[in-house]
């Protein structure tokens, strides 16, 4: 190569160099400038963050500085209130331990109590045994004296409260929270009325009775003070068991048990709500069947007293299909009232006889009413005649004694010995008959009569009409001239006045006094009956004060009857 050549290679070559180096260099000076930008953007990024850091700071401070005297109130108050808790907590201990000296007395305090009141049981119980005992006695004594001075025995029961009680037209009543109920049964011999309405005197009465069932008594408990009596009938006495009341009351209840179509039923066992009807035809065939040696003879007879005339429900007449046939009271050459013609049948078990009262009950007059919807319009008489062969030693005491409580049965032979003795004084003993047991004698007939009154009414509470209202008119006129008569017997008049009624003109042997006669008044507890329940108490009362003189047993009856005449 030329030497020019190699000259201006070399230049070339060194200035390629240095255009090399000045392309590096400039990539190095974009890259610082880039760099630079970099951490010009970071610087002002950090600037920012101390400014934010710095009012961030400012502001905690400040919190830091309330927290701060948040914490000095704190402080303060938790110190006050700790030496308050402290101080608290002093007290309630001086309180606890005072409390506990306390219980530690009244502890021993308790067991003095205790052993007080352990010994003050004792002396109770020991003294309501006493008492028992005593009203046991005076029950018996009770029932001896009745029995002398022939008193009529009047049983008091209060029926329960049923939903038509509280059905009245009285405004007063219907908007007044008095209570609906005013007769209450304070105990089994004692009834109180009382009643206190707005507008009206003060009520509060107290009436006294030989026993008094409260609402809530059963059938069965009314029935074992009657069944005693069964035994008097099989003694030879006349029995008379009456029910009187409003209608509404209760007496059929009593008498038959709860309405049915069928008419009452034996009783299947001594809970049953069966009344007293059904109960003696059970117990009567009992009695009898324990002693079967007397030859007794039950025959019944049925009537009513309906419009002050007198039906016999059992005359087998065709014409009188759907009721009774119309008879006349007569006077016996004895003295005894009957009803002449009257239809008896003779029966021999106590089904037979319950079904003859059901066929007089569908003869019997009845009628519903706003107080009653099956109202018995008429004076119902069941007439159980016993027929026995008196016997020297009766076995018939033993009769109720296995089914009643250890007084009744102690009242039974207290007074079955007093019967023995009046019975020896006054009439003549029987003589023995040829032919029947060893110690027996003539027959001796003592009648049952069942009665179940019909109720006394108030004219304008019954909202009778038409016949209902001659029937009603006549009911309260037999059920007055049946309070005169008791009326005239306890105030020892000359005259009684039998026979201003058929009813008591009828029923003149039994309540002459020739006839043991208890009266179940039958009352309701209702506000809105009170006139009628103080009108039957009051009866009550009246019929407590007769004195009759002791009932006499019934003569052996001859085998020819003496001839009746008419009144």
């Amino acid at each position: 190569m030329p030497a020019g050549s190699g000259r201006w290679g070399g230049f070339w070559e060194q200035r390629t160099q240095q255009l090399q180096s000045r392309v590096r260099y400039k990539g190095k000076i974009e890259k610082s400038r880039s760099e630079a930008t970099r951490i010009s953007t970071l610087y002002n990024k950090q600037q920012r963050l101390q400014r934010n850091t710095r009012s961030a700071l400012s502001q905690l401070g400040l919190v830091i500085q309330k927290l701060n005297q948040d914490i000095q109130a704190f402080h303060s108050s938790s110190w006050a209130l700790l030496r308050d808790y402290q101080d608290e907590y002093q007290d309630r201990v001086s309180e606890i331990v005072t409390a506990v000296q306390r219980t530690q007395q009244s502890a021993e305090t308790l067991l003095a109590c205790q052993s007080k009141v352990a010994h003050l049981e004792r002396a109770l119980q020991d003294v309501s045994a006493r008492h028992q005992l005593e009203r046991q006695r005076r029950k018996v004594l009770h029932n001896s004296l009745v029995e002398l001075k022939g008193n009529i025995r009047v049983h008091c029961r209060i029926r329960p409260l049923l939903p038509f009680d509280s059905e009245s037209d009285d405004p007063v009543l219907q908007s007044s929270s008095i209570s609906r109920e005013v007769a209450h049964a304070v105990d089994d011999e004692t009834v109180l009325v009382k009643c206190d309405r707005p507008g009206h005197p003060l009520i509060n009465k107290t009436y006294h009775f030989e026993r008094v069932y409260g609402p809530a008594e059963s059938q069965s408990a009314v029935f074992g003070d009657v069944c005693p009596l069964l035994t008097s009938l099989l003694d030879g006495y006349n029995i008379c068991i009456m029910a009187y009341g409003q209608t509404g009351s209760g007496k059929s209840y009593t008498m038959l048990g709860p309405h049915s179509d069928d008419g009452p039923v034996l009783p299947l066992d001594p809970q049953s709500d069966l009344g007293i009807i059904p109960r003696v035809a059970e117990e009567l065939f009992r009695l009898i069947s324990e002693n079967p040696s007397r030859n007794p003879k039950v025959e019944v007879s049925i009537v009513e007293v309906y419009n002050n005339d007198i039906f016999d429900l059992l005359a087998k007449d065709s014409i009188a299909a759907v009721s009774g046939v119309k008879r006349e009271v007569m006077t016996a050459k004895d003295g005894r009232t009957e009803v002449a013609l009257l239809a008896s049948e003779a029966v021999g078990s106590a089904s037979k006889l319950m079904e003859l009262v059901r066929g007089g009950l569908q003869l019997r007059a009845k009628h519903p009413t706003l107080v009653h919807a099956d109202s018995s319009r008429s004076h119902l008489i069941i007439t159980v005649t016993l027929t026995t062969a008196a016997c020297s030693n009766s076995t018939a005491d033993q009769a109720c004694s296995a089914t009643l409580p250890r007084e009744q049965t102690e009242a039974g032979r207290a007074g079955r010995a007093g019967r023995s003795r009046r019975a020896s004084q006054g009439a003549s003993a029987p003589q023995p008959v040829p032919g029947n047991p060893a110690g027996c004698v003539e027959q001796v007939q003592a009648r049952l009569q069942l009665v179940d009154l019909a109720g006394s009414e108030c004219i304008g509470m019954s909202g009778a009409t038409g016949s209902a209202l001659r029937e009603t008119a006549c009911i309260n006129r037999s059920l007055a001239a049946l309070a005169d008569v008791l009326g005239a017997l306890s105030e020892h008049r000359d005259h009684v006045p039998y026979r201003n009624s058929r009813l008591t003109h009828l029923l003149q042997d039994c309540l002459g006094g020739d006839a043991k006669l208890l009266v179940i008044l039958c009352i309701s507890p209702s506000q809105r009956h009170l006139a009628q329940t103080l009108q039957g108490l009051g009866f009550g009362i009246r019929a407590r004060q007769v004195q009759r003189g002791p009932a006499r047993k019934r003569p052996p009856s001859s085998q020819t009857e003496g001839k009746r005449r008419p009144d």
